[in-house]
């Protein structure tokens, strides 16, 4: 009898486990933009196995067990200690717990609709558990008993040949300027909580010259590991929707990741409008201040090349500065990268599918993301086909025209 036949298992345990990424974008929207009210939908890219709507019941139970869950005095006392986040924060999380009126879940025939919509600071952390339930319920259902078993011995497997192709790489490879550094960013998309806490454990025993770090707080706190994340795509959208002109959204948002952390968690997103857009609005001090750019859609090699061009345009040491590559990233891709870029900067890779799912059965490609602030249309336009993501368009061509970006 398998554990999930004895009946009801959270997928969310903690309220750590969570991208790093959501508390250091909230810590400074609950300092600028308290009152923010926002709306959050959910998205299956993909064709299912079986229609993601027969998950409704199991995905309402899942989350009144998350909205019943706190931050316990062992687990703020560990945010508290990483330095960025600020005691008033973790004050704020001290009392913080999730509001299940902010959050509905429907069907549309075989579609699964979850919609978080509410104050920002609270609902804006849905995102991430929404879419670890999802999978954990999908996996839970479309793998089970021999097929179960037979899927993670596939994927222990095919991580241990991903152990051996950074052992090989390490072993035959010329030495390089700076060194080949990856990250799990696997939650959002992982087989299950349990498996990619077994991924992390064991490449952090096989290979700590390589794996630094994970986005997920819980298991950096449990295994000793470096919680990675700066921000992501719906915080530099926000700032679409407060007041700032839309041509210079992109330096607001800047400005108060700067203002907010003084040189802490310097990596800055540059694919909310487009890399050319984005370093438009780079300039100097920017440039400066921040460590370095991530990559999250179009082809890697040319926006990486547009990059170090950018920081010899601004006579910026590049060797000074780090290109984080995480857009559908495996093993020999982030490799291929490592090769083409590490003699002139340093370099990153946050690999999240590939390694929390990566078992012979088809991922879910599913995002739960901002579509609305403050009552007005938000969006992405992403530097690869499929990922532009607005629901309003007027808005959409408008924000085209603004930063003549064209598909």
């Amino acid at each position: 009898m398998t554990a999930e036949s004895t009946g009801f298992q959270s997928a969310i345990s903690s309220l750590l486990d969570m991208d790093l990424y959501k508390f250091t974008m909230q810590q400074p929207m609950l300092h600028s933009m308290p009152t923010n009210q926002a709306e959050y939908r959910f998205v299956c890219r993909n064709a299912p196995a079986f229609p993601l709507a027969e998950l409704a019941a199991d995905v309402n139970a899942q989350l009144d067990a998350l909205c019943s869950l706190r931050f316990s005095d062992q687990e703020l006392a560990y945010l508290g200690g990483l330095r960025y986040l600020s005691s008033d924060y973790i004050d704020f999380l001290r009392l913080f717990q999730f509001q299940r009126r902010f959050i509905t879940v429907s069907t549309q025939g075989d579609v699964l609709s979850v919609v978080a919509k509410g104050p920002q600071v609270h609902v804006m952390g849905f995102e991430i558990y929404v879419l670890a339930i999802v999978n954990e319920l999908y996996f839970r259902r479309l793998a089970q008993g021999p097929t179960r078993d037979a899927a993670l011995t596939e994927a222990r497997q095919r991580l241990q040949a991903k152990i051996a192709l950074l052992r090989e790489y390490e072993s035959t490879s010329p030495a390089r300027v700076h060194p080949f550094e990856f990250f799990d960013f696997g939650v959002r998309r992982r087989f299950s909580g349990a498996w990619q806490e077994e991924v992390a454990t064991t490449l952090a025993r096989e290979v700590p010259q390589f794996f630094k770090g994970t986005s997920n707080v819980y298991l950096a706190k449990k295994l000793g590991l470096t919680p990675i994340g700066t921000m992501a795509h719906e915080y530099l959208q926000t700032f679409q929707a407060t007041g700032v002109q839309l041509k210079g959204f992109q330096k607001a948002a800047l400005e108060s990741w700067v203002q907010e952390y003084r040189g802490d968690l310097g990596v800055a997103l540059t694919d909310v409008v487009g890399m050319d857009a984005f370093l438009a609005d780079f300039d100097l001090y920017f440039a400066k201040l921040f460590d370095g750019l991530r990559h999250d859609s179009g082809d890697p090699v040319v926006w990486g090349e547009k990059a170090l061009a950018h920081y010899a345009k601004l006579k910026l040491d590049a060797h000074a500065k780090r290109l984080v590559f995480s857009d559908g990233l495996d093993v020999p891709t982030a490799l291929n990268m490592h090769r083409h870029f590490a003699d002139r900067v340093q370099t990153g890779f946050g690999i999240g599918t590939n390694l929390s799912n990566d078992t012979g059965l088809m991922p879910l490609n599913i995002v739960m993301k901002l579509v609305s602030c403050n009552g007005q249309p938000t969006a992405k336009l992403s530097d690869s086909p499929g990922k532009t993501l607005c629901d309003d368009a007027t808005f959409l061509a408008y924000l085209r025209q603004v930063f003549m970006k064209y598909d």
